[in-house]
């Protein structure tokens, strides 16, 4: 199969202090830091960024796999937390600067088998290019997914 290549793009400007304007296509977003690391707090900052990309990506993928699996749910929820090693972003050698662990929890309703959800969740890690580069990166990645039965009516 031949490659099937496509290109994204962002752009930023720097505001002040550690705040810059973001652009993604339409839509426009804030990147700060909290003020106890020396930013205004008006944004998130890169690398919870980077968590939520983490979430809204594996969403996008479920909702593909889940189609092409013809696998039935109600609702997904994401919580992310990851550890970084301060070391590295001021410098130290041998110390990364990127996340050292990073923890995905996904919770899905659904009245979909055990097997089922296995199958989901292995094909979503697979497909997934936010997850993938964070694995890619020799990240710890600790993913969870848990089942909840769906509300009968």
């Amino acid at each position: 199969m031949s490659q099937q290549l496509i290109n994204v793009a962002t752009k930023g400007k720097w505001v002040e202090g550690m705040k810059t304007n973001v652009q993604a296509r339409d839509f426009a977003f804030i990147v700060d830091e909290p003020e106890a690391l020396g930013g205004t707090d008006q944004g998130a900052n890169p690398v919870e960024y980077v968590l939520a990309a983490l979430s809204g990506c594996t969403s996008v993928v479920i909702a593909l796999i889940a189609k092409e699996l013809d696998f039935k749910y109600e609702d997904a929820t994401f919580e992310n937390e990851g550890t970084l090693d301060l070391r590295g972003l001021n410098g130290v050698e041998g110390v990364s600067p990127h996340f050292q662990t990073v923890t995905f929890d996904v919770t899905i309703v659904t009245d979909e088998s055990e097997e089922r959800l296995d199958e989901l969740k292995s094909k979503v890690e697979k497909r997934c290019p936010v997850y993938n580069l964070l694995k890619d990166a020799g990240i710890a990645l600790e993913s969870n997914w848990v089942k909840k039965a769906t509300v009968s009516a």
